[in-house]
C-alpha cells in the first residue's frame, strides 16, 4: 500500500520543484562573529512552575535599481504578487502573510520567502511541544502537517521531529498532541529527547557564555542536513519575557544528560536567563523559520495566557529579524511592561543574539514581505514598532 509520504514524493516528482535556493546552505554549524551579514534590502494568574497603510502591488525594482534608503527612513514592507519569484532568502528578510488559515499561511510564507528545493536531505524540524496546551501553547497539528509535506514535496530525503518538553513528561505531551499518529500518517520520525542515552547529546561550551557547565543538544539535530524550527506567537511569565525563535531552541537542549545537572533549573534561575536563551542558538542556527501568529498570548504563556487573533504567519531564515517583527507584533496588539519596554533591538535576548552575529543588527536591516494588500497594511503597522 502507497504510503502517504511516497504518495507525495511520486506528486513532486512528477510535477517537479520550483528551484529557488538551497536550503540547507544555512545551516552548518555556526562559530560566533562579531560581524553581521546584512539584508539585501533591509494576565496570566496561573501559579508559575520552575521549569522552563495599504499598499498596491506594482512592479518591484532589482536590487541594483532600488535606490538606498536613508539610514532615518524605516524600511517599506515590499509587495510581491504571488505569481512572482524571489532570489533566495536572505538575512533580514520576512515574509508575512495575514490569515487565519494555519496550514494555508504556511505554505504561502515558505514560497514567499523562496525555500527550495533540497533533493534526498535530511531535515531535523524543531516544533514547540512544551506543553499540550493547544496553540499557541503548542505548535498546531495543522502547522506540522503542513510543513512536513511541503518539505517533502520540496525533496527532502528524510524528516525527524523531536523536542523536549518543560511542562510536562514529553512523550505523554506528544502523544496528546497526536504527533505519533502524524509520524506514521506522514511518513517522519518522531523522537523524545528525554529518552536519549548520553552519548546521543553533543556538549556545548563556549568561554564566553553564561552557562555554568555549557549545556548538551541531540547530535542527531547536529547532524542533520537541514535544522527547521517552527515556533508560536507568545510571551513567556517565567523570565523570559517572550517566547519566539530564538526561546524556542530551549526545547533542544537537555534538562540532565545521564542524571547530573540541572541545565534547566540553572537557565530559569539565573538572572542572565534571557541572555543565555541567545547564547544557546549559537550551536546551530536553522536554515528556516515558521512562525505561527494566526493567535498569540499578549501576557502569560508559554503555556496559556491572554489570546489574540494575530492573523499572521511569518517564515525566515534570520533567528533574529524573525523575532524583532515579532515583538513589533506584540506591542501592536498591547503586550506586557518588560516586552513594550524601550528599543526592540535592546531587548536581552534580541541584544545577545547581536552581540553572537545570529542575524541582523539593526531594524533597519528588515526587509518584510508581502504578497498582498492585506500584507502590506500589516506590515505598515508592524515598520514603526521595530525601532
Amino acid at each position: 500500500m502507497m504510503t502517504r509520504r511516497t504518495f507525495l514524493r511520486a506528486i513532486a516528482a512528477a510535477s517537479g520543484v520550483a528551484a529557488l535556493s538551497a536550503l540547507a546552505q544555512a545551516c552548518a554549524p555556526i562559530a560566533p562573529t562579531a560581524t553581521t551579514m546584512p539584508a539585501e534590502v533591509p494576565p496570566d494568574t496561573a501559579t508559575p512552575r520552575p521549569t522552563e497603510p495599504p499598499a498596491t502591488a506594482t512592479s518591484i525594482p532589482t536590487a541594483t535599481e532600488r535606490p538606498a534608503e536613508p539610514a532615518t527612513v524605516a524600511p517599506a514592507p515590499t509587495v510581491v504578487p504571488a505569481t512572482a519569484t524571489l532570489p533566495p532568502p536572505a538575512k533580514g528578510r520576512v515574509a508575512l502573510i495575514k490569515t487565519t488559515d494555519r496550514a494555508e499561511g504556511v505554505l504561502r510564507a515558505m514560497t514567499l520567502l523562496g525555500v527550495g528545493p533540497m533533493p534526498g536531505g535530511s531535515v531535523f524540524l524543531k516544533p514547540n511541544y512544551n506543553s499540550a496546551d493547544p496553540a499557541p501553547g503548542s505548535t498546531h497539528p495543522d502547522v506540522l502537517r503542513a510543513m512536513v509535506e511541503q518539505l517533502y514535496n520540496l525533496g527532502a530525503g528524510s524528516i525527524i521531529v523531536g523536542d523536549r518538553s518543560g511542562m510536562g513528561d514529553t512523550r505523554t505531551v506528544m502523544q496528546q498532541l497526536g504527533v505519533f499518529r502524524q509520524a506514521e500518517e506522514l511518513g517522519f520520525e518522531a523522537i523524545v529527547f528525554d529518552e536519549l542515552l548520553p552519548e546521543a547529546w553533543a556538549h556545548i561550551d563556549e568561554p564566553d557564555d553564561h552557562w555554568s557547565q555549557g549545556f548538551y543538544v541531540p547530535q542527531v539535530a547536529l547532524d542533520a542536513e537541514s535544522l527547521v524550527q517552527t515556533c508560536n506567537l507568545k510571551t513567556h511569565r517565567f523570565g523570559g519575557h517572550f517566547t519566539l525563535a530564538l526561546k524556542n531552541t530551549v526545547g533542544l537542549v537537555a534538562r540532565r544528560v545521564g542524571g547530573g545537572h540541572d541545565f534547566m533549573t540553572e537557565l530559569h534561575s539565573s538572572p542572565h536567563q534571557r541572555t543565555m536563551i541567545a547564547e544557546i542558538n549559537r550551536a546551530r542556527q536553522p536554515a528556516l523559520i515558521v512562525m505561527d501568529g494566526v493567535q498569540a498570548f499578549t501576557h502569560g504563556g508559554p503555556d496559556r495566557g491572554t489570546m489574540v487573533d494575530a492573523g499572521v504567519v511569518l517564515a525566515a531564515t534570520d533567528l533574529i529579524a524573525i523575532d524583532a517583527v515579532g515583538v513589533a507584533i506584540l506591542r501592536l496588539f498591547g503586550t506586557t511592561p518588560e516586552v513594550s519596554q524601550g528599543a526592540v533591538f535592546e531587548q536581552a535576548q534580541i541584544a545577545r543574539a547581536v552581540e553572537l552575529g545570529l542575524g541582523v543588527s539593526s531594524p533597519l536591516e528588515i526587509e518584510l514581505v508581502t504578497e498582498d494588500d492585506a500584507g502590506a497594511a500589516y506590515a505598515e503597522e508592524i515598520i514603526p514598532l521595530l525601532s
